[in-house]
């Protein structure tokens, strides 16, 4: 039954039960039930049509200052099996979708809001190039970010990407949640911003951290491990840390590493510590860090891979980085021709000097399980005391007693560093 009620029908000195006309329809009919005036004799009402025919309507949506216009984006267009083509509109989810995608930089945030939606939204931001964009870009990732973490991305590997890294710097300071970065042959130096933000609270779930010919000195490392050093804080879940071929690091650098209680691997190939100084015992004794006879799993480059959301825009990244290197291609040809594995010259300032390396000498370092730090620490206590030829015994096991050491201090240097973060 439909009604219609007149607004000038019904007033306040007129009766509850007028509502002016009423019709109902019967067998595709309206029929008027309380209209006088069209009553025929008999008693049966007049049927009325509303609208003339061949009347039709047409869905037109207006697009700003065009009421003209009208927008195709909301309908799909698909063939049925004859041949014809088939108009279907989409979804009101879908349109919503599309709406928030083309807005994203006026979203507020997204926490709290369901992943499996997100990962649409995503995607549907993606198809937008909002994440190319750098008017948005930046904004749009961190929302992201922000709210589903690891899930965006949790492995990051810009291996030998220079260009990326100085270009998309912010972007990549946007992601929360990491647990694997590569940052190898980067050039980041000891003053990089990327390399202060490896200390910062959104990095505290990196696990694998990889900056091996980076050109890094103990200053560098310094810098690294001074917020775990006294306040406990930077990456203090890392367990697996590479800094081969950085020729600066000394042996006094690597006892900046002791700060590292979980680290399980870790690489230093190519840099100022030989395989026999103190440093490597401190490596031993401190971390129960022991020298890998193989090369270890965790340092192939295969370990570490692009994953999460956001892979597919670490690569259309890399794209457009590549088109630009190789306009800027001319190191690498001489590489290639001269040979990249040739003497080289390192110096204070990491160009020049009188020390060479030709090769290095792989230092892997591993934490060894529980069954072989037991099956050692027998053999050690069994032969570990051997007498001399004046009766005096030499203790070279685990029965020595331990020697007292002094409290590590900070220097100006490192308050220095305190003061920056």
């Amino acid at each position: 039954m439909l009604r219609f009620f007149p607004m000038s029908s019904h007033t306040s000195t007129s009766p509850a039960f007028e509502f002016g006309p009423i019709y109902v329809r019967e067998k595709g009919q309206l029929h008027l039930l309380n209209g006088t005036s069209n009553l025929r004799s008999t008693g049966k009402s007049k049927s009325l049509r509303l609208f003339q025919k061949g009347f039709t309507v047409k869905l037109c949506i207006e697009d700003g200052d065009k009421p003209s216009t009208c927008r195709t984006d909301h309908i799909v267009f698909t063939y049925t099996k004859e041949g014809s083509l088939r108009y279907s509109p989409k979804s009101l989810f879908d349109v919503v979708l599309g709406f928030i995608a083309d807005n994203i930089q006026h979203v507020d945030s997204l926490i709290g809001f369901p992943e499996q939606i997100a990962e649409k939204l995503f995607i549907a931001v993606e198809a937008r190039k909002k994440f190319v964009d750098p008017d948005t870009s930046t904004e749009a990732l961190l929302k992201f970010s922000e709210a589903y973490g690891s899930l965006v991305l949790r492995s990051l590997c810009l291996r030998d990407r220079c260009l990326m890294v100085s270009e998309k710097l912010e972007e990549i300071q946007s992601f929360r949640g990491l647990m694997c970065l590569d940052l190898s042959s980067c050039k980041l130096g000891d003053e990089h911003e990327l390399l202060t933000h490896l200390t910062s609270e959104t990095l505290v779930s990196l696990i694998c951290l990889y900056l091996g010919d980076n050109g890094l000195s103990d200053s560098g490392l310094r810098k690294m491990t001074a917020p775990i050093r006294v306040k406990k804080k930077g990456l203090g879940n890392l367990e697996v840390l590479d800094l081969s071929d950085n020729p600066r690091i000394s042996e006094h650098g690597i006892r900046y590493l002791c700060c590292f209680s979980k680290l399980r691997a870790l690489a230093i190939s190519g840099t100022g510590v030989a395989p026999d100084c103190s440093s490597v015992q401190t490596i031993q004794s401190k971390l129960s860090l022991f020298p890998a006879g193989e090369p270890l799993e965790e340092f192939k480059h295969s370990c570490c891979k692009t994953e999460g959301w956001a892979e597919q825009v670490v690569y259309q990244w890399g794209r457009v980085s590549v088109r630009r290197r190789e306009n800027i291609g001319g190191r690498t040809v001489a590489q290639q021709f001269y040979g990249i594995n040739k003497l080289t010259n390192i110096g204070i300032d990491g160009l020049s000097n009188g020390v060479q390396i030709m090769e290095p000498i792989r230092m892997q370092f591993y934490r060894k399980a529980n069954k072989d730090l037991c099956a050692q620490s027998t053999v050690t206590s069994t032969f570990g005391a051997r007498k001399r030829n004046g009766g005096q015994v030499e203790v070279t096991g685990c029965s020595s007693p331990l020697t007292k050491r002094k409290r590590a201090e900070l220097t100006v240097d490192d308050w220095d560093v305190l003061n920056c973060y």
